[in-house]
């Protein structure tokens, strides 16, 4: 998971992306509404986080300007300010969950992941492609090339996890918690024998490699053709 955290308080921020790391996910900084923004219009995230009382463009004028800019990307607004119409016109302007300040870390924690889960990319045919593979949803039916391959079920989970996201990194300790609903241990190489396995089901006799290991990070479902 890759998130936007917006906060003109050096203390909090730093403190906040450190917690976020320390659970795997990868973390981009803005100080001001007006560069939030622009990083949020130049790049993908899972989720947006931002504090509503910020120089430039405060909280609220951010999400109302992605929202025109058709930029659906959840937006979390954290603020200081508790009262209900604060959170109604939080709501209003477009923000996907309001939290008020102080708060405590895991609830944070909570409401980004539930963010992501209920905003993940779904198929609207129920088949998820890409390249020349195919995972068919109904069926559970998976296809590279056209030719059937037969997958455990924890293999199905992981290659669609992987057709979710397809050319992003996506560290051990995101497999761990999305596929296999745990916490990451590294003394563990479940993740790393899993991913064998499917490799060699479905890159091993095909010319095009799909699935790339990032080395110390993670892995990458992509179709590079160098």
């Amino acid at each position: 998971m890759k998130i936007l955290l917006i906060d003109d308080e050096t203390k909090i921020i730093q403190s906040l992306k450190k917690g976020f790391e320390e659970n795997g996910i990868e973390v981009e900084l803005a100080f001001d509404g007006e560069t939030g923004r622009l990083l949020a219009e130049k790049n993908e995230y899972n989720v947006i986080v931002s504090d509503v009382i910020m120089p430039k463009l405060n909280g609220y004028e951010l999400v109302q300007a992605l929202r025109r800019n058709g930029n659906v990307t959840p937006v979390l607004l954290l603020s200081a300010l508790d009262a209900t119409d604060e959170k109604v016109v939080g709501l209003e302007s477009g923000a996907d969950d309001y939290l008020s300040k102080p708060f405590a870390f895991q609830e944070l924690l909570a409401r980004i992941k539930a963010l992501d889960r209920r905003h993940a990319p779904k198929s609207t045919n129920n088949i998820l492609k890409y390249s020349d593979i195919e995972l068919n949803l109904d069926s559970r039916m998976f296809y590279r090339n056209g030719q059937k391959i037969d997958l455990t079920p924890k293999e199905y989970a992981l290659i669609e996890y992987l057709l979710r996201n397809p050319e992003r990194v996506i560290s051990k300790a995101e497999l761990a918690e999305k596929v296999w609903e745990i916490d990451f241990v590294t003394n563990t190489n479940v993740i790393e024998v899993y991913v064998n396995y499917l490799r060699n089901k479905m890159d091993k006799n095909f010319d095009k490699k799909l699935i790339h290991t990032q080395f110390g990070i993670g892995y990458m479902l992509i179709d590079n053709q160098d």
